[in-house]
């Protein structure tokens, strides 16, 4: 062997780390795969029950919408304007009618048109994926003063309509709301001032809040 090699090849089989590759062992790359993985799969429940529970609350906020622009017609046109609200075999309906015989939204009078549509029939869960109107078993009363709502979510007497008169007065009554993930949320109307109220059911404490 020449001594000019021995100097040359010596310092590299000494330090055998200059040999390695700036690459990673594939020992490594499934670690950082099962990690990601793990910390995927413990964060998409998490993500899924926020969309549900923000879903929900969007539905809420526009459904207690929709009531103040039928009390708000009611008072433009000075004639009596209603919402009902219909079950049907895929989910609820609803719908808003003005009076066109001066003797108030009636039922009778929506089905042979006389109380004309103001627009076309909604579906909630067509723009809030998920959520529709509805009540979870066991669901409690709001307060003292009520009853629980049962299974029925919608509290409006037996015409299903929440109705508003021109001088911004409405009938009484409560709307549940609930998401596929198990979100609850009522609208009180009061019927005095045709304003409502905001609730949410805290499924922990098993108390309705504010919303």
């Amino acid at each position: 062997m020449r001594p000019g090699l021995i100097g040359v090849a010596g310092p590299y089989l000494a330090n055998p780390e200059r040999g390695r590759s700036g690459g990673y062992s594939l020992l490594e790359l499934v670690f950082v795969m099962t990690l990601s993985i793990t910390v995927s799969a413990a964060a998409v429940p998490q993500y899924l029950s926020g969309l549900d529970d923000t879903r929900a609350t969007a539905a809420t906020r526009y459904v207690a919408a929709r009531l103040q622009r039928a009390r708000m017609d009611a008072v433009t046109r000075s004639a009596s304007v209603a919402i009902q609200f219909s079950s049907l075999s895929t989910g609820y309906a609803f719908g808003v009618y003005a009076d066109g015989n001066r003797n108030g939204v009636l039922t009778y009078d929506i089905q042979h048109g006389v109380d004309r549509p103001l627009g076309a029939v909604e579906h909630l869960s067509d723009q809030f994926p998920g959520v529709d109107f509805g009540v979870l078993p066991g669901l409690p009363a709001i307060d003292s003063g009520s009853s629980p709502p049962g299974s029925d979510p919608i509290h409006l007497g037996s015409g299903s309509l929440a109705s508003f008169s021109s001088a911004g007065t409405s009938s009484s009554g409560t709307l549940y709301l609930r998401s596929r993930g198990g979100a609850q949320f009522a609208i009180r109307i009061f019927g005095e001032t045709g304003r409502t109220r905001l609730l949410k059911f805290d499924r922990n404490s098993w108390v309705w809040r504010p919303l």
